[in-house]
């Protein structure tokens, strides 16, 4: 990353889940996928974690999860596996939300 990337890395309102590497991390991307159709999900694979981001929102639906994962599915599941995230969570026992509002 050049300077001037490093400098601006901050400017941006890109929002989502870094996932421990797990089972749940394919149907976790393809929820985000469905759960977000009007966004471009961006992945990044780093073997040990993979970072799923969005600009401004991300949704993840229960309902959602447990048909791309194939088995019924707790939120609560989804935190074990989280290893961090970008922006504001917003958690219930049907949907995580990722968000972040600023204005730049």
């Amino acid at each position: 990353m050049t300077q001037s990337n490093v400098a601006d890395a901050y400017r941006n309102n890109r929002v989502g889940p870094v996932l421990r590497a797990s089972d749940l991390t394919e149907g976790v991307i393809e929820a985000a996928r469905e759960d977000n159709p009007d966004k471009v999900i961006r992945v990044d694979d780093k073997v040990a974690y993979v970072r799923i981001d969005a600009e401004g929102e991300l949704i993840l639906r229960r309902e959602t999860l447990e048909r791309t994962l194939g088995r019924p599915f707790e939120m609560a599941e989804l935190e074990v596996n989280l290893g961090s995230f970008a922006g504001r969570i917003e958690t219930t026992s049907d949907y995580v939300r990722f968000y972040y509002e600023k204005k730049l």
